[in-house]
């Protein structure tokens, strides 16, 4: 596994609410016309800030929002080039002493993702975004690195 973070994602009670504060805060978002309303994307240098809704991200991993005791709402991404890369990270990160809270599976916005998290409870998505595709060094950034990178 490589040593980055591609995605900081903050699970929020109102996505649009917070993003209206990031917005004020003088961030662009990356986020596209086409985007669910339940994501909302900043690129920042080398990563993307990504707000989403708690409960979907609780859904996401099949708990309830208040099952995991000390669940702050912040999943850490690691984003992979393709899909058939995720299922065997996950499978390093019990290797590793983690546990999977959800296997590598396909997502609603096209995607497929797992999680797991590391022997302290930090909650980690290994990713696939087809359209998000990493740059040749392995940067993410919202959308994808195309010819202007």
């Amino acid at each position: 596994m490589g040593q980055r973070v591609s995605l900081i994602t903050l699970a929020v009670k109102d996505v649009q609410a917070s993003a209206r504060f990031y917005d004020a805060l003088g961030w662009q978002r990356a986020t596209g016309p086409d985007d669910p309303e339940e994501v909302v994307a900043y690129n920042l240098i080398g990563q993307t800030l990504g707000l989403y809704s708690k409960a979907m991200l609780a859904a996401d991993l099949g708990i309830p929002e208040d099952a995991i005791g000390g669940f702050s709402g912040m999943t850490l991404s690691h984003n992979v080039r393709t899909k058939e890369e995720v299922a065997p990270l996950l499978e390093l990160a019990v290797t590793a002493g983690g546990r999977i809270l959800k296997p590598a599976g396909d997502i609603f916005w096209g995607g497929h993702i797992g999680y797991f998290c590391d022997p302290d409870g930090h909650v980690w998505e290994v990713a696939f975004n087809p359209f998000s595709p990493l740059a040749e060094d392995g940067a993410f950034r919202w959308g994808g690195y195309g010819a202007e990178a």
